[in-house]
């Protein structure tokens, strides 16, 4: 009888032979990278040649590693393990190492940041400072034991004598190269009195270079408020520091005749020819002043100055006539409206007006006298009623007619209704208080 075997017991046997088969342990492999779509960890695509295909995994770790981005259609050589993956019985391999393929992977990494770095903007002419015309201190970050120092002293010293020259000793190659040329460009802008800042080195491989390709050197070139030249390399090396400086020199020699872009000598000589310019001009100004002079101690005006001003007298005269008789117009008119209101004013008998004025005063006067007597009077009648009510209200006149007044707890008990056997009550007399006790409460019938 034939045995079945289930899939999972097929893939699970396959899986253990994948897993112990000695060539499928490190596999060598070549291919065209397919389905590649940049995720945020781990990666998951294709490798195809021209008649096959397999699936690729990259961990996020050793992707990191890799030093160049992947990307679509790029060729590269992988070292990896083949594996079987149970659930859907499928295999691929799972990249520890890769390359690419007939390129060194940091030329496609400086092709990559370089494309990224353009593409923001860094490397536009319109970013691009101007160097100095005039320098009096040049900073210089590199090598302190390599010959690009010893270059730029020997050609400043030639070229323009009293410039200063500071150093910023830097490491130029390996591990932590770029971390301290960035970090000695920050420090020199923290000075103010720099004027042009030299980055460079000598030549060398890609990777004696690299540190001048890193991105964090590129941006503080790109940040640096002070203008930097590039000198990084030979003729022929080129590096992104190169793309971003402000301007790039072939060698250090020519760095610092571009720090300093006119000799003493050259100075001198412009400085001559400015002076010249300045006393031509100068004379030029004076000779040019002195025939105005002449030509104005010449003139008319000048030998009878008082025709300066006879247009002036004229006006003068002219408008002190006009103002007199504006004065005039409304002095009169100011007059006339006076006799308008004097005429009016004596229409009006303004004395027989005020007497009968009086009179209604002192009319409302005895009116209001007399109205302020009644209310008072009415006021005092009442006020006798209320006080004639208050006192019949009083109870020490009622006790001293002869009455006395019984008090429960302090009250007044006007009712045998409120008063109970054995009750302790108070009687008050006209001459004193009695206390008294309850034996008996008998209410009257009729009432």
């Amino acid at each position: 009888m034939v045995e079945y075997l289930s899939v999972s017991h097929l893939t699970k046997y396959l899986k253990l032979k994948f897993d112990r088969d000695p060539y499928l342990e490190r596999v060598y492999l070549t291919g065209q990278v397919s389905n590649f779509r940049k995720r945020p960890s781990h990666q998951y695509f294709s490798l195809k040649d021209d008649k096959a295909v397999i699936q690729a995994t990259m961990w996020a770790g050793v992707y990191k590693q890799l030093g160049f981005e992947l990307e679509e259609g790029m060729k590269i050589n992988a070292v990896g393990r083949v594996q079987l993956y149970e659930p859907s019985g499928s295999y691929s391999i799972v990249i520890e190492k890769a390359e690419p393929d007939g390129i060194g992977a940091l030329a496609i990494k400086f092709e990559q940041l370089k494309k990224t770095l353009a593409d923001e903007g860094l490397f536009k002419p319109e970013f691009k400072q101007v160097l100095p015309r005039f320098t009096k201190k040049i900073g210089v970050i590199t090598s302190p034991s390599g010959a690009v120092i010893q270059d730029i002293i020997t050609t400043v010293s030639r070229r323009f004598p009293g410039v200063e020259i500071v150093l910023y000793p830097t490491k130029v190659q390996g591990d932590g190269a770029a971390e301290e040329v960035a970090t000695n460009i920050q420090r020199a802008n923290q000075r103010e009195d720099l004027d042009v800042l030299i980055v460079g080195r000598g030549g060398g491989s890609i990777e004696d270079l690299w540190a001048f390709n890193e991105e964090r050197v590129v941006r503080a070139i790109f940040e640096s408020r002070i203008p930097i030249i590039s000198s990084v390399g030979h003729e022929t090396d080129t590096t992104l520091a190169d793309f971003v400086a402000d301007r790039r020199a072939a060698t250090p020699t020519a760095a610092a005749e571009l720090a300093t872009p006119v000799t003493k000598a050259d100075l001198l000589g412009y400085l001559n020819q400015q002076e010249t310019r300045a006393f031509q001009a100068m004379t030029n100004r004076l000779k040019y002043l002195r025939g105005q002079v002449e030509k104005i101690s010449q003139s008319v005006l000048f030998r009878q100055p008082e025709r300066l001003y006879d247009g002036y007298v004229q006006k003068l005269d002219r408008l002190t006539h006009q103002l007199q008789v504006r004065m005039r117009e409304v002095y009169g008119q100011q007059k006339q409206a006076s006799l308008l209101l004097d005429q009016r004013l004596q229409g009006i008998q303004l004395e027989r007006r005020l007497e009968g004025l009086i009179e209604k005063v002192g009319q409302q006067q005895r009116l209001l006298k007399s109205n302020m007597a009644n209310i008072y009077d009415n006021k005092v009648a009442k006020a006798d009623k209320l006080m004639e009510a208050l006192t019949m209200l009083d109870t020490s006149r009622i006790v001293a007619r002869g009455y006395a007044l019984v008090e429960k707890e302090g009250r007044v008990a006007d009712s045998v209704t409120v008063i109970e056997e054995n009750d302790r009550l108070t009687v008050r007399m006209r001459d004193g208080h009695l206390q008294v006790e309850v034996n008996h409460v008998q209410k009257d019938e009729n009432i």
